[in-house]
């Protein structure tokens, strides 16, 4: 719905108002006899060749059907394989698990590797092979690590569970910035995930009309945060995109009775009203949502004018 954008507001928005952001940190590395089982692999995902640039449709090949997607490298290279660049983007690696309605969840820290590993997450990871000045990009899947060895275990190239020393890993891994990203079903959450970083992972699906996943994640987000306002308001948003009015509704007044103070619910709440047809009770709504006020004062006094002159 169009009006969805331009006054019913969403998640992104509240992400970037409620919270702020962290720096990177170095990787903890398992040790020997400590807390966590050494050695340790995710066993249950499976394994492709990669393929002369083609590490990238493979490593997410790899990924998507440990999540639950039936996809091979070959359909995987067709959403994502760039011929120009002989290599796939990091950009397009996240849009296609977004469009294979998965969560792209990039981690926040190096140091969360260990904890994703852990939880049974395989994490995709871009290294560079070579120099800095001669770089060889290539994605890999971590499935796990022998501490004992000092190793860190890949799906790499040709070769599944290939162990690779921990300075060697890192040390690569860094030259991207530690970028890792991991292919989760809406159902499960990331196990070190703060909650604004696993939000700002959902709603980029709203954008892309996947409102029946990007829900289903909300309601998880909601189960390890109850409190989550931003997870509320992605849930009505979700309601309202998939045309449910009237669930809409009753989701926006429950929250108001949870977040009376609130003004996106009753901004939202508002335009929800006011498709049904039900202007006056919108106007009510929205001058509510003035009445709280806050940083998205603004925002509500728009759409105050626009269901004025609706």
């Amino acid at each position: 719905m169009k009006a969805a954008s331009v006054r019913l507001l969403a998640v992104a928005i509240l992400t970037v108002i409620l919270f702020g952001c962290a720096g990177k940190t170095g990787i903890g590395w398992p040790r020997p006899e400590g807390r966590l089982p050494d050695p340790y692999l995710i066993a249950e995902i499976p394994f492709y060749p990669q393929k002369v640039h083609q590490c990238g449709p493979a490593a997410l090949a790899m990924a998507l059907n440990w999540s639950g997607v039936a996809a091979s490298p070959q359909e995987v290279a067709e959403q994502v394989f760039t011929p120009a660049r002989k290599g796939s983007l990091q950009s397009a690696m996240v849009a296609a698990v977004r469009r294979n309605d998965r969560i792209a969840f990039l981690l926040a820290e190096p140091a969360d590797l260990i904890d994703e590993i852990a939880a049974g997450h395989p994490v995709i990871v871009l290294q560079n092979l070579g120099l800095s000045w001669v770089p060889v990009w290539h994605y890999a899947v971590v499935v796990g690590w022998n501490a004992t060895a000092g190793e860190v275990i890949l799906h790499s190239g040709t070769t599944s569970f290939k162990p690779t020393a921990f300075a060697t890993f890192e040390r690569t891994w860094a030259r991207s910035s530690f970028w890792g990203l991991m292919v989760l079903p809406p159902s499960r959450l990331p196990a070190a995930a703060q909650e604004a970083d696993y939000l700002a992972a959902v709603s980029p699906l709203e954008g892309m009309g996947r409102w029946q996943t990007a829900m289903r994640a909300y309601r998880s987000a909601l189960e390890r945060w109850p409190d989550s306002l931003p997870a509320t308001v992605g849930i009505g948003v979700c309601l309202y995109g998939l045309g449910a009015l009237e669930s809409a509704e009753v989701h926006f007044r429950d929250a108001i009775e949870h977040f009376p103070g609130e003004g996106v619910l009753f901004n939202n709440l508002a335009q929800v009203l006011l498709d049904q047809g039900r202007r006056d009770e919108a106007l009510d709504a929205v001058r509510q949502a003035i009445e709280c006020g806050g940083p998205l004062k603004a925002h509500f006094e728009q759409t105050l004018k626009e269901i004025r002159n609706h």
